[in-house]
């Protein structure tokens, strides 16, 4: 693990893109199915792949593209790191907004996501193409999110659904985990930065000249035209 997350921490600074936040993945169990590991992992959100809904994004079909609707928060304040762990009241109070977002992942693997293991999933950011998030709601009440539901929709057609449990039992429950994993690293996550908390309507493949939606409800809708 210290090794695949070398690479990841190599391939941010040799981008010389900031980070926007984190994106962390394989919180539901259909998803550590597919890539053949038993816990989440974490990748850096690069600027430039960070969008606002609606996005046109371009996509590569070798890396077998596919979408996840998720919920995504965004800090208030700083949770630096520290000796003690973080309780999931701490990481609540650092929480200022929550959005309805769309992860695009893939791998520049050969062979897709499939069986690519914790580790070069890891390695390739986390398997991250792209994040768009939809409008920010500030002071969203977060004991609503693991019951709070979200489908997905390709081309208009039903696809993917869920709810906020299917991602560790809750949005919440993913940044706890993420927040101990930084402070953990010596980092700690930083006010301003944005965690999306891993699909709750698992992985629907995408093309070239799909578009999809993504509907939360009250939170809204996030939506993207894809081209090659």
């Amino acid at each position: 693990m210290a090794e695949a997350l070398a690479v990841q921490h190599a391939i941010a600074a040799l981008s010389g893109y900031p980070s926007r936040g984190f994106k962390v993945g394989s919180t539901s169990l259909e998803a550590q199915r597919i890539l053949g590991t038993d816990e989440p992992g974490a990748g850096i959100l690069l600027a430039p792949y960070v969008f606002d809904s609606p996005a046109r994004i371009a996509i590569v079909p070798e890396h077998t593209p596919a979408v996840e609707a998720e919920f995504a928060l965004r800090l208030g304040r700083d949770l630096p790191a520290r000796s003690a762990p973080y309780t999931l009241a701490d990481v609540a109070d650092a929480v200022d907004a929550v959005a309805g977002a769309i992860e695009v992942v893939g791998s520049r693997f050969v062979g897709g996501l499939a069986g690519q293991g914790r580790l070069l999933t890891t390695a390739d950011c986390s398997a991250n193409i792209a994040f768009v998030v939809g409008k920010w709601h500030p002071g969203f009440p977060l004991a609503d999110l693991p019951d709070h539901g979200v489908a997905m929709y390709v081309g208009g057609a039903a696809r993917g659904s869920g709810t906020g449990r299917r991602a560790l039992g809750g949005p919440l429950n993913v940044l706890l985990w993420l927040a101990n994993k930084q402070s953990a690293a010596g980092r700690g996550l930083q006010a301003g930065e944005v965690v999306s908390t891993g699909t709750c309507t698992g992985l629907d493949a995408v093309a070239p000249g799909d578009s999809v939606r993504a509907d939360f409800g009250i939170l809204g809708a996030v939506e993207i035209a894809f081209v090659r």
